[in-house]
């Protein structure tokens, strides 16, 4: 699957699962926030305390790291890493792939542990993998079905022509 975003959208369903998989990980780890990030730098939610510093800005830079530890990984003959962690003396972050398309961010402190955090979001990454391929195929179907304009183009084209 294309790294990026193509046009995709959730529904109010979806957004409940991704909310519950993302408060079951905060709850098993006690990590103090988890992010969605799309690749192409859009915050697609918030979970948990809510950060102290722009969440715009936060994703976009989010998704130039992923990018750029990508181009690394590649140089190294790595396809790519699927994942990160970057520790700070009181905070730190670990970065997971989600379907190639979405980035999820824990925000931890010494609360927990990187291994606590690590062990619980491989099933998290496996859950909203699941989710987030689901909401692909359907905008992928969406897209190629024939909608209620279909064919209006021709037939404006038609008119003025």
């Amino acid at each position: 699957m294309a790294v990026g975003s193509a046009s995709w959208s959730f529904t109010e369903e979806d957004f409940g699962a991704i909310t519950r998989t993302l408060n079951k990980f905060l709850g098993e780890t006690n990590a103090r926030c988890a992010l969605l990030v799309d690749r192409s730098g859009q915050l697609v939610a918030t979970v948990g305390e809510q950060p102290h510093f722009d969440p715009t800005a936060f994703a976009t830079l989010t998704a130039a790291d992923f990018s750029a530890n990508d181009q690394l990984a590649q140089l190294i003959g790595e396809t790519d890493f699927n994942s990160l962690f970057h520790q700070g003396e009181k905070e730190s972050m670990y970065l997971a792939d989600v379907a190639r398309r979405v980035i999820l961010v824990a925000l931890f402190d010494n609360r927990t542990t990187l291994g606590l955090v690590r062990l619980k979001i491989k099933d998290t990454v496996s859950e909203l993998t699941k989710l987030f391929r689901e909401v692909f195929e359907r905008g992928k179907s969406a897209t190629q079905q024939p909608g209620l304009l279909a064919g209006a183009d021709d037939e404006i084209d038609q008119l003025f022509g």
